[in-house]
């Protein structure tokens, strides 16, 4: 029998942070995000759904998942950044005022940008993302996978649009590909990735996650989460979704827990041994949470993240398998949700924590508790479709 395992970072550098760094995060600038996706064509708002039954079992008052396998035809939620960034640099080649920013108005001037190639570096859902936004706006677009990435969402990206390939180097270094390929082709980086000097896209896209909150409390306007579990690969995602609890909404921060592979730790390690500072993991890093198999922090990211995070989690893959087991056959009277291995990861967590005696120390460090309303985001499907049904079905 597998046991999953589970380790617990506490942040002990979190601390009130420089006002100027939240500069980016207003409930304007929110408001504004939210008016552009809604301006997408099909754009439906993802529901976050109550796990009442299972939120029962594991003692708790509430459990809400934003099920992201409803975002477009996508599968996962990564649109909402690549699209904002995308649309933030098109009106700055055309010279569109911010208050016009919606698709339409830009589409109307495709003729002036319709030329500009965007590459990126993805484990796939990334990748997908700006392929499919590329040729919405009528934009060409080049992705490069890292080893080991799945056929399937190799096959994804191109169908949605883009010339695709997967590399011999590891996520980091894939990275540096699409720079290096951008820089020499002339081509736009459009990476959700920051590092010194690669700063402005990357944040557009962390502000394109705003709208997964705007979502929750236009859906759950009077319910406020205790907890919320935010899984990271490079960290821009979980900066983006805790800038906007933290800064953008005025109610009180929930308990911010951050959770990675344990293949894949850079964030964790960061805290735990680098006092704050970006840690590298290196190598190849064999976790079957694709989506999370990154090995350096995002530079801006890091410093939102360790500022306001409460707690990293280190979990192994075993830790996702449950959540995808959990989510996918649920309690009589629960929703299913299909959830893939990156998304699934922070329910698996959290049941491992609730249910397992062995993590009773990590659930009190955390404040687990009959009281505790409890987010989650399920951020892809099945992005694999064959090895989802192979970890659910075994």
């Amino acid at each position: 029998m597998t046991i999953s395992k589970i380790s617990c970072q506490i942040n002990y550098l979190k601390h009130t942070p420089r006002a100027d760094l939240f500069d980016f995060a207003t409930n304007d600038i929110a408001q504004a995000i939210s008016c552009f996706h809604k301006s997408l064509p099909g754009y439906q708002p993802t529901p976050a759904v109550s796990l009442t039954n299972l939120s029962q079992r594991l003692g708790v008052k509430e459990i809400l998942v934003k099920d992201e396998s409803q975002r477009f035809d996508l599968n996962a939620f990564k649109v909402l950044g690549a699209s904002y960034a995308m649309a933030r640099y098109l009106a700055d080649v055309i010279h569109l005022n911010e208050t016009e920013l919606n698709y339409d108005a830009i589409c109307a001037r495709k003729a002036e940008y319709e030329h500009i190639t965007f590459v990126t570096a993805t484990d796939g859902n990334h990748g997908r993302a700006v392929a499919w936004v590329s040729s919405a706006f009528g934009c060409q677009s080049v992705v490069y996978l890292p080893k080991g990435s799945s056929v399937a969402r190799l096959e994804a990206i191109r169908a949605s649009g883009a010339t695709a390939e997967i590399t011999a180097l590891n996520y980091d270094d894939t990275v540096l590909h699409a720079e290096k390929m951008g820089r020499e082709n002339g081509w736009v980086l459009l990476q959700d990735t920051s590092w010194e000097g690669y700063e402005e896209i990357p944040l557009t896209i962390m502000q394109g996650y705003f709208s997964l909150g705007s979502e929750f409390v236009e859906e759950h306007p009077d319910v406020w989460p205790t907890h919320v579990f935010l899984q990271a690969g490079v960290g821009s995602l979980a900066a983006g979704v805790m800038a906007y609890l933290y800064a953008v909404d005025e109610r009180p921060t929930p308990k911010i827990i951050v959770v990675e592979p344990d293949e894949a730790p850079c964030l964790y390690e960061s805290i735990r041994k680098n006092e704050g500072e970006s840690y590298k993991v290196m190598g190849d890093m064999p976790t079957i949470m694709a989506g999370l198999a990154c090995g350096e922090p995002s530079y801006f990211g890091l410093k939102v993240i360790k500022s306001i995070t409460d707690a990293f989690l280190m979990c192994s893959d075993d830790v996702a398998r449950r959540g995808m087991k959990v989510m996918g056959n649920p309690l009589a009277g629960d929703q299913a949700i299909i959830s893939g291995e990156s998304g699934a990861v922070t329910l698996g967590a959290l049941y491992e924590l609730m249910e397992n005696d062995s993590f009773a120390g990590i659930r009190d460090d955390l404040g687990l508790d009959a009281n505790s309303i409890i987010m989650l985001l399920s951020t892809e499907g099945d992005t694999d479709a064959e090895f989802y049904r192979e970890t659910v079905w075994s």
